[in-house]
Order: C-alpha cells, then sequence, then structure tokens
C-alpha cells in the first residue's frame, strides 16, 4: 500500500511502528506496533478518545508493551533487516482505506486505523476489548471531533480540536482557580460587557499602554462568566485565548497557515456563539501568515466579524493600535474602541492588596501593608518606562523573592561563625604537624575553647534557622491549603452543593485559619532574620532596577531639604548665594509648587574659570545621588556647528541613524534621574 495515500500523522505512526518492531528484533510488523504508536502520540487526540469510551490507557500500555515483549525475536548481525509485514496488519491497512473511502475522506487518518484495529479480530483487537473499549462510544467520539468534516489533504488531520492546540480557555483556567483575582477596573469590564451584548459589530478591543491591566480584563471577565456576575447574553459563555505564535509556528508550506486559522473559525462558528475569542496583541493578526498570494489573518477573520459569528476581543497598545489596525478602515470598523487608562497610585494600592495573598501562599513569607503602599509610590516617582500597576506588581514580587532566597540561605551570623570555625580547624591541623613546643600548647588549648564554644553557638544557630524555616513551610503550605478551600468552596456554591459549602464555611476554613493564625505566631516568635517584605525592601529592589539610592527614597523629605545648604556648603566654600538659590529651587519643586513634569531644576551657572561652577554640580549631585558620578557631561565645543544638535536628539527621520537616537535623549531615557551638565555652553550652536 502506498504511505502517501496517508495523513502525515497516520504515516508517523506507520513509521513508528516500524522503528518500534526493529528496536525490539522483532521478525514482523504486527497491529501491536500500530497500537502502541498510536497510543505514545501526543499530536492526535485517539488516546484521548480511547480514555472517553472506557479504557484505562496505563493499563492498556502497559499490556501493549508486554505483549510486544513477548512476540518472537530474532538475532541477525546485518544491520539491516527486512520487516514482514503480518498478515492481520495487512487486513488493517486495507479496512482502514475501505472506511476512508465510505467517509468521503481522500486521506487515511489515525481514528480510520483505530476503527480498523477495533473490526479485525487481531491481537491488538483483542487486547481494547480486554480493556472494556466500547466501540460505540468511541465512533460517537470520533463523529463529534470531525462535525462532519472530510479530510482532503495530507495535513486534514491537524485541523482537528485546533481550538484546544491553539487556544487556551481561560474560563476554565478560572474554573479551576488558575487566574489571579482581578480586582478594580470595573468600569471597563461594565463596558466590554456592554459591547459584547451588542446585535453587530459586538467586538471591544481594549487599547492602553503595556502593563495597565488589559489581559486582566479578560481574565476578570471570565471569572464573572464562571461566577454568573454577567448579562444573561453571556452566560455560559466559553472566552478562548488564541496563541498566535502557535498557529504560525510550523506551517511551512502556501495555505497551511490559512487552513489553520480556517478550522479555527470553523469551528467556533459550529459552537453557535458560545465562544468568544481573545486576541492579545490583536495588531499581530494585521500581514500574520501573509506570503506571496496569500492573505493575512485579519483579512480572514473579516467576513465572520462581519456577519457576527464571531465574537471577537481584542487587545493592543495605543501605537500599535494606530500603525496597524487604524490604517486598516475595513478591520477598525468592526472593532469598538475601549480605552484602558494608567490607574491611579491609591488604585494601585488596592490592587496590590487584592493579590498580596497570591503572593504570599506562594513565597511563603508576610508582605506588609506599608510594602505595598511603598512599591505604588516609589515605582510611580522613580520607574517612568513602564506603567501601574504591573511595575508596581513585579517589584513587590521580586522583593518577596529576595527575602524568600535570604530566608533560605544561610544566616550572615551562621555563615561568619562556620568560617572561623574553618580557619581554627586549619590553624589546629598545621600546628599540630609542627614540632611540640609549650606556645604551640598554648595555642592549642585556646583554639580547642574557641572551636567548642563556636561550634555550640553554630549548633544554636543551626537549629534556630531550621527552626524558622520549618515554621515559614507550615505557614506557607496553610496559606496554599486556605486558598484551594476558598476556591472548593466557591465552587460548591456555584454547583449547588450546599452541604459541601457548609461544612467547608463552618467547618473546614475556620480550622485552617485558626491553624495558620497558631503557626504565623510560632513562626514570628522564632523569627530573628525578618522574613517579611517591608518598606525598605521595596526601595532596595527599586535600587537595583534604577540605580537611585535606597537612602534618598526612604529618608523623611523635609529633614533632608532643611539641611540642602549645609550638606552642599562642607564642598563647596564660599558659594552661598548659589547653593542658597539652589537649594531653594530644589525646595520648591519637592514641595510640589512647581510643574512635576519639569526638570527639579534649571540653572545657569555663570562665573571666570575655576571658582566652582563643576564642582557645585557634583555637590548637587552628592546630594540628591549620593554620588557625584551622577553626571551627564555634555561639552557644548563639540555642538558649535548647527547640523550637530541631531548628536544631541538624535537625526531626523529619514535619516542615517534615526532609530539611535542621540547622546542626551538616549542617555535620559535609560537613567532619567540625573544631573545633566552643559559645560561650557556659550559655545554651543545658537
Amino acid at each position: 500500500m502506498d504511505l502517501n495515500n496517508f495523513t502525515t500523522i497516520a504515516r508517523a505512526a506507520l513509521t513508528e511502528a516500524q522503528n518500534y518492531a526493529l528496536a525490539h528484533s522483532n521478525p514482523s510488523l504486527t497491529d501491536l506496533h500500530l497500537l502502541s504508536s498510536l497510543l505514545k502520540n501526543d499530536s492526535i487526540s485517539l488516546p484521548k478518545l480511547l480514555n472517553r469510551s472506557g479504557v484505562d490507557l496505563i493499563k492498556l500500555g502497559s499490556s501493549v508493551s508486554q505483549s510486544v515483549e513477548n512476540l518472537p525475536k530474532i538475532q541477525s548481525s546485518s544491520t539491516e533487516v527486512k520487516l514482514q509485514v503480518d498478515q492481520t496488519l495487512v487486513k488493517i491497512l486495507a479496512k482502514s482505506e475501505q472506511w476512508a473511502k465510505n467517509r468521503g475522506d481522500s486521506f487515511i487518518a489515525s481514528d480510520a486505523l483505530l476503527l480498523a484495529i477495533t473490526e479485525v479480530n487481531g491481537a491488538a483487537g483483542q487486547l481494547l476489548k480486554q480493556h472494556n473499549l466500547n466501540v460505540t462510544s468511541l465512533k460517537q467520539e470520533i463523529e463529534t471531533l470531525r462535525q462532519g468534516r472530510k479530510i482532503e489533504s495530507d495535513s486534514g488531520e491537524e485541523l482537528f480540536e485546533t481550538l484546544s492546540k491553539y487556544a487556551r480557555d481561560l474560563t476554565n483556567a478560572a474554573l479551576n482557580g488558575k487566574l489571579d483575582p482581578v480586582i478594580g477596573r470595573d468600569e471597563e469590564v461594565r463596558r466590554t460587557m456592554q459591547i459584547l451584548a451588542r446585535r453587530t459589530k459586538n467586538n471591544p478591543i481594549l487599547i492602553g499602554e503595556p502593563g495597565v491591566g488589559k489581559t486582566a480584563i479578560a481574565e476578570g471577565l471570565a471569572q464573572r462568566i464562571i461566577s454568573g456576575d454577567v448579562p444573561e447574553a453571556l452566560l455560559n459563555k466559553s472566552i478562548l485565548a488564541l496563541d498566535m505564535g502557535a498557529l504560525v509556528a510550523g506551517a511551512k508550506y502556501r495555505g497551511e497557515f490559512e487552513e489553520r486559522l480556517k478550522a479555527v473559525i470553523s469551528e467556533i462558528q459550529s459552537r453557535e456563539g458560545d465562544v468568544i475569542l481573545f486576541i492579545d496583541e490583536m495588531h499581530q493578526i494585521v500581514g500574520a501568515g501573509k506570503t506571496e498570494g496569500a492573505m493575512d489573518a485579519s483579512n480572514l477573520l473579516k467576513p465572520a466579524l462581519a456577519r457576527g459569528e464571531l465574537h471577537c476581543i481584542g487587545a493592543t497598545t495605543l501605537n500599535e493600535y494606530r500603525n496597524h489596525i487604524e490604517k486598516d478602515t475595513a478591520l477598525a470598523r468592526r472593532f469598538q474602541p475601549v480605552y484602558v487608562g494608567e490607574p491611579t497610585i491609591e488604585d494601585t494600592i488596592f490592587i496590590l492588596r487584592g493579590l498580596k495573598e497570591k503572593y504570599e501562599a506562594h513565597h511563603g513569607i508576610r508582605i506588609t501593608d506599608d510594602a505595598l503602599v511603598a512599591a505604588a509610590k516609589l515605582t510611580d516617582r522613580y520607574i517612568n518606562d513602564r506603567f501601574l500597576p504591573d511595575k508596581a506588581i513585579d517589584v513587590t514580587d521580586e522583593a518577596a523573592s529576595f527575602i524568600r532566597m535570604q530566608s533560605d540561605s544561610k544566616p550572615e551570623a551562621l555563615d561568619l561563625i562556620d568560617r572561623s570555625i574553618l580557619q581554627l580547624k586549619i590553624e589546629q591541623a598545621a600546628l599540630q604537624k609542627e614540632p611540640t613546643s609549650d606556645d604551640q600548647n598554648h595555642r592549642l588549648e585556646q583554639i580547642t575553647t574557641e572551636l567548642s564554644k563556636l561550634e555550640a553557638d553554630s549548633g544554636a544557630l543551626t537549629e534556630k534557622w531550621q527552626t524558622v524555616k520549618t515554621k515559614s513551610e507550615e505557614v506557607k503550605q496553610l496559606q496554599i491549603k486556605i486558598e484551594d478551600a476558598r476556591h472548593l468552596l466557591e465552587r460548591s456554591q456555584r454547583d449547588g452543593n450546599l452541604e459541601k459549602a457548609a461544612e467547608l464555611t463552618y467547618s473546614i476554613l475556620p480550622s485552617l485559619i485558626n491553624e495558620l493564625d497558631v503557626a504565623k505566631k510560632a513562626f514570628e516568635k522564632n523569627d530573628t532574620v525578618g522574613q517579611q517584605v517591608e518598606s525598605r525592601h521595596i526601595a532596595l529592589i527599586i535600587s537595583q532596577w534604577t540605580g537611585i539610592p535606597v537612602s534618598k527614597m526612604l529618608a523623611g523629605e523635609e529633614e533632608k531639604l532643611l539641611k540642602m545648604e549645609k550638606q552642599m556648603e562642607r564642598q563647596v566654600v564660599g558659594q552661598d548665594e548659589a547653593i542658597s538659590a539652589i537649594a531653594n529651587a530644589i525646595r520648591r519643586s519637592r514641595s510640589g509648587l512647581s510643574d512635576p513634569n519639569l526638570p527639579l531644576g534649571s540653572f545657569l551657572m555663570l562665573g571666570p574659570t575655576g571658582v566652582g561652577k563643576t564642582e557645585l554640580a557634583k555637590a548637587l549631585a552628592i546630594f540628591l545621588f549620593d554620588k557625584k558620578d551622577a553626571i551627564l557631561r555634555l561639552d557644548m565645543s563639540e555642538y558649535m556647528e548647527k547640523h550637530s544638535v541631531s548628536k544631541l536628539i538624535g537625526a531626523p527621520p529619514g535619516y542615517v541613524g534615526y532609530e539611535e537616537g542621540g547622546s542626551l535623549t538616549e542617555a535620559v531615557r535609560r537613567r532619567p534621574y540625573q544631573i545633566i551638565l552643559f559645560d561650557e555652553i556659550e559655545k554651543g550652536a545658537s
């Protein structure tokens, strides 16, 4: 039989069966080898279909492996062994061809091979019967999988269950408690539901900067659908997040990408409006999969969107929307924009408080409320290239990771003692090798005394450290149990299992919470390291990100600013008037009397050479940033020509170096908190 008559997946199964037979030195290729390869193939749905039809896959796989081991083996020194095809397998292949013709398929698929195995009374068919396979149920499962579609190409089998391959079910993830809680954004979620409930053009597109929570809105809607907190028109809907990368990946031949996407659309249409497709980074569909003479993803989606057969939620940034989607007016008019703005500091704190328990359970440490407030305020002030709440969540997560890593590592005090013990043991071993003397004996006695004391201290500290680790792990496990119990409670209430809900509410949860309180008290009693995230840890992480000194973030602004002149006068003597003018300007800016979007101050320092103009700039850098090299010095004598301004701000569009940026703009973008010193400014081009 010609292998070209089989689909790609069926061919791969037959090839794998052949390799399996050769690996076991079997003289014949049998139906057992074929069944084994079908069970091991992850790219097909047959194992799942068998499982739904009453077969225990683990037991079946074990029986097939044992049966293959019992097959006759040949001993051959030849590197090439010609396999004979067993007569039972020949019948199976013929039966599968007949089954494919009856279905109107152009190629023989793997499901035809499996059904042929069940109909031909061979060793593999007997094993399936022994493991309680319901053939009628299997045929029904295959019909459901196919949904009346015929296989017209060798890759046609890959188009079954495309949604499970190329999309993630957000509602199922919400049902299983795998999504983080979505705090706030009620107005945006309400607006999204309002658009989805429209009769036509019911496709919202969430537009906002990266990190403001566009994807979280889709996840929040999935959670509301599960809890029933949606309009009747959206009840029992499923939100599926399309993975555009998986859809494009591996599409080698022309038309393969279009086939996959059409199969996705067809499967959504067959579910008759029960599916809402969520496309994150929606600008990727414009041009996705486009080759010469082929359509891109957006053009394939347009007809289904126009007819209302496809409900879709998109998400993209403002720039990408303007550059890609807005230019395609036919696509843009099918979507209704929902603008998602950056939350305020107060809203961010509210969001962080809602996520706090999840992060505490994950890291097994406590996060103080002060740390959450500091995360929102300090990230808003010092990290300007990202947006709330994403940057505040990331900083809190990293601070918790930092504390967890510290708690898992050996405490510094214990490490110092262990190092001292090691040094003393090395000295003791060296002295014992030397000829004995009174001084040597005296020193050995001292070392022995010191070692006994240090080893006792080390043992006590090690025991305490291990106790803290154990208590910390107890707290973490209890937090996870409480989270699981709360999720089970929500599920029981949704399913109407009131008996289970009552048991969880009045028995299990109170007991777990009480255990957690006891465990937390025991942990805090033994904790000498301080395994909780505080505002100083948040400041430390931001310092690592930005290079801004920690002390400057946490020091009281009023006290620091009042003493500004005294600190600067220690470094620059005799320039009291200039220092006073600079200090007053900085105080005005820090007290909120000047525009927060402008620099803290702009100063023109005039005077002859050597009076301390540059030194004053260094003193200001030390006061603001704790280091005098936090200065970007630009020698304006290098910018005497008019065209040299492009060195500062970058070349205009269309010129060489446009995307590289300028020496001023790039330096400020990478390090926004620094002093910019325009030296010899009078020489700059006017």
